[in-house]
């Protein structure tokens, strides 16, 4: 039995990888009047960024956007005020940033997850379909690794996983799904290294998520028409 470890980002689903970035979307031949939807410390969210996160976000989870519940668009919405938060706190940390060919890479090994698209003139008619274009993408997936590096720099330095929360892992989690699955069993030295891994992944983002609370109560996020909740402190309506 393999132990997979994923980074899970709430803003994110990096995974979601989900990013949010500051890009006008497709225009219809009729003029948009644009709006303004949230402000992030005084840098403003306009609806077409929202609508462009939505289209991201649909792309990555091959749905439509008609799919999309009220609770979807504001969990993305979340995410993008998440994103604008996190993308003050790159001015000052020291980390590598991601490159044209890194991101280039990522797309092409997301690719692979849609077989109908194997061809680049259907590669592309399906990003149109999302209203997004390739340079769309490429941008979206360089800041979504920036984040990830961010979040490395920032929090994984402060996470300590000690041997015992290993052995307690491998005793009370891995081995029940090994006999589960009806799997040979595997001795804790051949997982150790993995099952760490897999502990700091979710050490990192229980960081993340009260760090992104800190964010949010110091700062000055505003929401027109939403009445701020008693778990998010740092949203105003307006």
């Amino acid at each position: 039995m393999r132990v997979r470890t994923k980074r899970t980002i709430p803003v994110v689903a990096l995974a979601l990888l989900v990013s949010a970035l500051w890009l006008a979307p497709a225009r219809a031949a009729a003029e948009v009047i644009d709006r303004i939807i949230a402000t992030v410390n005084g840098r403003i969210i306009l609806q077409s960024d929202w609508d462009e996160a939505l289209c991201y976000e649909a792309l990555l989870t091959n749905r439509t956007l008609a799919q999309f519940t009220d609770d979807d668009r504001r969990a993305v919405l979340d995410r993008l005020i998440d994103q604008e938060l996190l993308h003050e706190q790159m001015k000052s940390a020291d980390f590598l940033h991601a490159t044209d060919a890194e991101a280039a890479a990522r797309v092409a090994d997301a690719r692979k997850q849609y077989p109908q698209a194997a061809s680049s003139e259907a590669w592309q008619t399906l990003l149109a379909k999302y209203h997004l274009t390739e340079k769309d993408l490429l941008t979206r997936v360089r800041q979504q690794i920036d984040v990830m590096r961010l979040v490395d720099a920032r929090l994984r330095p402060a996470v300590e996983i000690d041997s015992k929360s290993i052995e307690a892992y491998y005793r009370d989690q891995f081995v029940p799904k090994l006999k589960q699955s009806g799997a040979s069993e595997v001795p804790l030295a051949d997982v150790s290294a993995k099952i760490r891994e897999l502990l700091t992944e979710e050490k990192v983002s229980e960081l993340l998520v009260s760090w992104l609370q800190t964010l949010r109560s110091e700062g000055q996020v505003r929401i027109p028409g939403v009445t701020p909740s008693a778990n998010d402190p740092g949203v105003q309506s307006q």
